[in-house]
């Protein structure tokens, strides 16, 4: 089969691309604006995945590329916080890249893996799960977040983007039998993803870890008490190949894709394990004030698409920070070029 992931170079996307194209014909569509996506780019290129540079929102050139049978949508500008600052481009990229995806598959009759987020879900809801968030405590693991958690606002502008993109995918599948799939992903981390903020806290926790740099507990009381689970990139990575396999029998359904009680961690535990992986001990500040779009907890309910696909995650957080740390070792002398640019 023939396969466009958009987001290509990007963490989530490039694990996709070096996986598929073992089996399928891979191409890329990626603008390549962020500077630590060269590497990824770079491993796209040994293994001759040809990448289309341009931006997803231009649709007179994604409308002249050749017909695919499946678009994985990987693209987004995905940092909850950042994206209140470029509100253009965080619409531009995550809404209209979209709908263009969605004309250039109703004309070709692609079928659609949307890659979305938890973040459509309620920041208020998710709140009431916990009562003393201004001191937050150590957490006891409560409720997990299935497909029909409240999605009512407030989200983020990220997250009513995401949501909004559902809603365009359904609306499409209704008025055109557009086939399509979505993923509710939580936390995502593993190799490929740089120790930067807008590319996950796991990620940017070994990082700074690594270089011995300070970080903070932000929110809550600065505790580092919230917990979140984490799905390992290479679990994902084998969904979504099932996903394609049984595309003609399963279709037209959302899932929630998280690392569940298989893999979860608060920003202390998270601290902890990054100690004993790098060897390395930092300092921490704290901030109290808690972000608006911050949340307090969060743990994945993945019955839905385990019963569908008898698929479910592999690797615990030790493994994540394990192998996230083996590739930043591995690519530290290109990061710590990026990094001073």
């Amino acid at each position: 089969m023939k396969i466009l992931v958009t987001g290509g170079a990007g963490f989530v996307g490039a694990n996709i691309c070096l996986n598929l194209n073992k089996k399928h014909s891979v191409y890329s569509l990626d603008n390549l604006s962020r500077k630590s996506s060269l590497i990824n780019f770079k491993e796209l290129q040994k293994h001759k995945i040809r990448n289309y540079k341009f931006d997803i929102f231009n649709f007179k050139k994604l409308n002249k590329l050749q017909k695919f049978d499946i678009i994985i949508d990987c693209c987004a500008e995905a940092a909850v916080e950042v994206s209140k600052k470029d509100l253009d481009k965080v619409f531009n990229t995550n809404l209209v890249g979209t709908f263009n995806l969605l004309k250039k598959a109703k004309k070709d009759k692609s079928k659609v893996i949307f890659v979305s987020s938890s973040r459509v879900n309620s920041i208020n809801e998710i709140n009431n799960f916990i009562k003393n968030r201004k001191n937050l405590k150590k957490i006891k693991i409560r409720k997990k977040i299935n497909e029909n958690f409240n999605t009512l606002k407030p989200k983020s502008f990220y997250g009513f983007t995401k949501f909004a993109s559902e809603q365009m995918i359904e609306e499409f599948s209704y008025a055109f039998g557009l086939k399509y799939l979505i993923n509710r992903c939580g936390v995502l981390s593993g190799p490929m993803q740089f120790g930067k903020q807008d590319q996950g806290f796991v990620s940017l926790w070994i990082w700074h870890h690594y270089q011995k740099k300070k970080l903070r507990y932000i929110g809550y009381g600065g505790t580092g008490n919230q917990l979140r689970d984490v799905l390992h990139i290479d679990d994902f990575v084998k969904l979504i190949s099932l996903q394609i396999n049984k595309f003609n029998k399963i279709s037209n359904k959302t899932f929630c894709v998280g690392g569940s009680f298989k893999s979860y961690t608060s920003l202390q535990n998270l601290t902890n394990i990054c100690e004993k992986i790098t060897g390395n001990k930092i300092k921490f500040s704290k901030q109290n004030k808690t972000s608006i779009y911050d949340i307090p907890y969060f743990i994945t309910d993945n019955n839905f698409i385990k019963k569908t696909y008898k698929w479910s995650p592999k690797k615990n957080i030790l493994s994540i920070v394990k192998d996230t740390y083996k590739w930043l070792m591995n690519n530290k002398k290109e990061l710590l070029k990026i990094q001073k640019r």
